[in-house]
């Protein structure tokens, strides 16, 4: 196929071709995509294309290219329907310790003096009523209180985060 020849097919083709891709696909500007790409893969093999069967090859390389453009365009999502939420992360420095320091202080003085004796020093009931003075269901029921207040305290996402 010549260059006349070649030019001659798109002349004569180019509106009939159009019309075929933007009916199947709705989309003018891909369609013209489409077109564009299918004319530069003619123009490459255009020395293999015998000129009589040019419309049926351009018809052809046109309907693949297609395919393939929606294949490609159905493999990628679309950002503005996607939940942005699920697709970006919002991390920030957390330090536990530091969370958890901060949630101890805010504590109430008995409670406070006893969750440290307990699970920050390892003593026993019995260690901590000697040491605070309490007796040991009193010190049972602040230790219980305070791992309630921390364990609420540092679950929240907001305190996390």
């Amino acid at each position: 196929m010549t260059a006349a020849e070649y030019n001659k097919c798109v002349t004569e083709h180019a509106d009939a071709l159009y019309r075929f891709i933007l009916k199947s696909i709705k989309d003018s500007e891909k369609a013209k995509d489409i077109i564009q790409d299918t004319y530069e893969k003619m123009w490459i093999k255009s020395a293999d294309i015998n000129p009589e069967k040019a419309k049926s090859y351009l018809f052809t390389a046109a309907y693949r290219t297609m395919i393939d453009c929606i294949r490609r365009d159905n493999k990628q999502t679309d950002l503005s329907e996607a939940n942005l939420k699920t697709l970006s992360h919002n991390h920030q420095y957390s330090d536990v310790q530091e969370v958890l320091h901060k949630a101890i202080d805010l504590l109430p003085e008995d409670q406070r003096a006893v969750i440290l004796l307990r699970d920050y020093e390892g003593y026993s009931y019995e260690e901590i009523e000697q040491i605070t003075g309490l007796s040991q269901s009193q010190v049972k029921v602040y230790i219980f209180r305070a791992r309630v207040f921390l364990k609420k305290y540092i679950g929240s996402k907001e305190v996390l985060v």
